[in-house]
């Protein structure tokens, strides 16, 4: 038998053996819940995936009942906020989620760990909205990638009903510790193949454009609106006007034709500074994209190279409260649109290349028609005349006529010399580039300038009759947007389609009175009848006219 005192230390040392091994058995336990919850972390390279995982990894190792992540944006708000715990129907009732202000808000602007004991009696809580889950507990630790906050872990409500401890704290730390690697991964993964589909996507866009310039200007924002998963997309063309620019194309929004300020817009400082510029929270009272109310974050890039290298700006944009665009991210779609420059530019040389070989084939088919085909066939006129003499009157009458048809020959041949050596001298008034100086000097009247779009090998095939109502019935479109609709975008699209020219010139002005309809396009109307062709004028959808002429070629 042990003495009674020395049997009372011995249950006491026993006691504390226990305690500590009990201590050993939950450190272990614990940190055994700290590898996984790094291993649930460090699986998935997807960043919307990761940051749940990270929520739920916390929540799990840390016995908490409610988590969240807030990603913090430049301006010390919460631009995303992840969060664990509470149901669909909790979630609805609330409405809008947190963006940084009460303890949320100390750790954005202190960002160190906290513990707080009962929210409520905080100095910093603001309350609760209605609807909101109670709660008490509250720890909160940042998140860091390379140096930077990149957002906060907070944890609430721990099941057991206590309150969160010192160890919680260390533990939380080593998993944000382990998150910040783990969220750098994939932010660069990410990044990776972001780069990846904007080079794809000015690859695609400078083949279709080579190949086919018919709209191009579409074709680039629709492509650079989904590589950059932007909610909006725009195309701003800057025109003789000196104080606005005008929305050429847009995308994901309705605002095709709005005038942008150039002295209080992202888009007219780019065209002031030519270089890109990015922005977290656009000012809405002076917004380049004024009909829609929830812009956030936007990039605004210059297209750089050629003629057009200080006359459009890209710009792309974010709803409000998704996040903001990063670095990177403007980086990117600033090389996009070099790309996208340079081939609108290759596209415009291609079209004069193909142009000019036209031309000199024109030069040469007259001088060989002048130097060899008239002369051979004055030739055999001469000799059939002579033939004629001594033949009998009814054979002479015949040779005579054939003589007469071979002299209405050479005219006709004299006539096509003379077009073909017109349109090799004309060289840059071609139908083409006639278009365009048509649009060029139109911009002091109206403005702004036009858009104009050429398809096909229209100095090729159009003769040089119908190139003459063509050039007419875009003279009388673009006078009539200058004199009457008040327009301030006006689209002329010339291209060969089925067999007929298409002319299409829409504007958005208020529309065209009933005595210019009478008066000044009644001979439009006259000029496609004569040739078989069609003439209408429509009011869009949006307002404005849109003018549609074609004629067989």
């Amino acid at each position: 038998m042990f003495p009674t005192v020395g049997r009372l230390e011995l249950d006491e040392l026993l006691a504390q053996l226990v305690e500590r091994a009990q201590d050993v058995m939950a450190t272990q336990g614990r940190l055994r819940g700290l590898l996984r919850a790094n291993r649930m972390v460090t699986t998935d390279l997807r960043l919307p995936t990761l940051l749940r995982q990270v929520v739920e990894a916390a929540c799990e190792l840390l016995d908490a009942r409610y988590g969240a992540l807030g990603v913090v944006a430049p301006d010390r708000t919460l631009e995303e906020f992840v969060h664990v715990g509470m149901d669909s129907a909790d979630v609805a009732h609330i409405g809008h989620l947190p963006t940084g202000h009460g303890v949320l808000g100390v750790l954005i602007d202190d960002p160190r760990p906290r513990r707080v004991g009962d929210i409520a009696r905080d100095p910093n809580a603001v309350g609760f909205p209605p609807g909101h889950p109670p709660m008490h507990t509250f720890l909160g630790v940042p998140i860091t990638v390379r140096g930077e906050v990149f957002g906060n872990l907070y944890l609430t409500e721990k099941r057991d009903g206590r309150a969160f401890t010192a160890e919680d704290e260390e533990l939380a730390l080593a998993l944000a510790a382990t998150a910040g690697v783990a969220i750098d991964n994939a932010r660069l993964f990410d990044e990776a193949q972001q780069r990846h589909q904007w080079m794809s996507a000015s690859a695609e866009v400078t083949h279709e454009v080579m190949a086919d310039p018919s709209d191009p200007i579409v074709l680039v924002v629709e492509r650079a609106r989904t590589t950059a998963r932007a909610d909006y997309a725009a195309m701003v063309v800057r025109g003789g006007d000196p104080v606005s620019a005008i929305v050429e194309v847009a995308a994901g929004a309705d605002i095709g034709g709005n005038a942008i300020p150039l002295d209080s817009s992202l888009a007219g400082r780019v065209f002031a500074e030519q270089r890109p510029v990015l922005t977290g929270n656009a000012d809405v009272d002076a917004c380049d994209l004024e009909r829609v109310s929830d812009v956030g974050s936007l990039i605004a890039v210059p297209l750089r190279a050629g003629t057009d290298a200080d006359r459009r700006v890209l710009l792309l944009g974010h709803a409000r409260g998704r996040r903001a665009f990063t670095a990177a991210e403007l980086d990117m779609a600033s090389s996009f649109a070099g790309h996208v420059a340079v081939g609108l530019e290759l596209a415009r040389a291609k079209s004069e290349r193909e142009r000019l070989v036209v031309l000199a084939d024109r030069g040469r088919i007259a001088r060989d028609l002048h130097d060899h085909v008239i002369q051979r066939m004055f030739a055999v006129a001469l000799g059939v005349q002579d033939v004629a003499q001594y033949e009998s009157t009814a054979n002479a009458d015949r040779l005579n006529g054939f003589v007469e048809d071979i002299d209405a020959t050479i005219k006709d041949i004299r006539r096509s010399i003379f077009e073909l050596r017109g349109s090799a001298q004309l060289g840059r008034g071609s139908l083409r580039a006639t278009i365009e100086k048509i649009a060029r000097d139109a911009e002091a009247g109206l403005g702004f300038a036009p858009t104009v779009t050429c398809a096909g090998p229209l100095d090729t095939v159009v003769g040089e009759t119908l190139v003459t109502h063509v050039l007419a019935v875009i003279r009388e479109a673009v006078s009539n947007a200058a004199r009457h609709s008040r327009a301030t975008t006006l689209r002329i699209s010339v291209r060969l389609e089925n067999d007929e020219v298409v002319v299409d010139a829409e504007d958005n002005g208020v529309g065209i009175g009933e005595t210019v309809r009478r008066s000044g396009l009644a001979n439009l109307r006259e000029r496609a009848e004569s040739l078989d062709g069609t003439f209408t004028l429509a009011v869009p959808v949006g307002g404005g006219t849109h003018l549609r002429w074609t004629a067989p070629i």
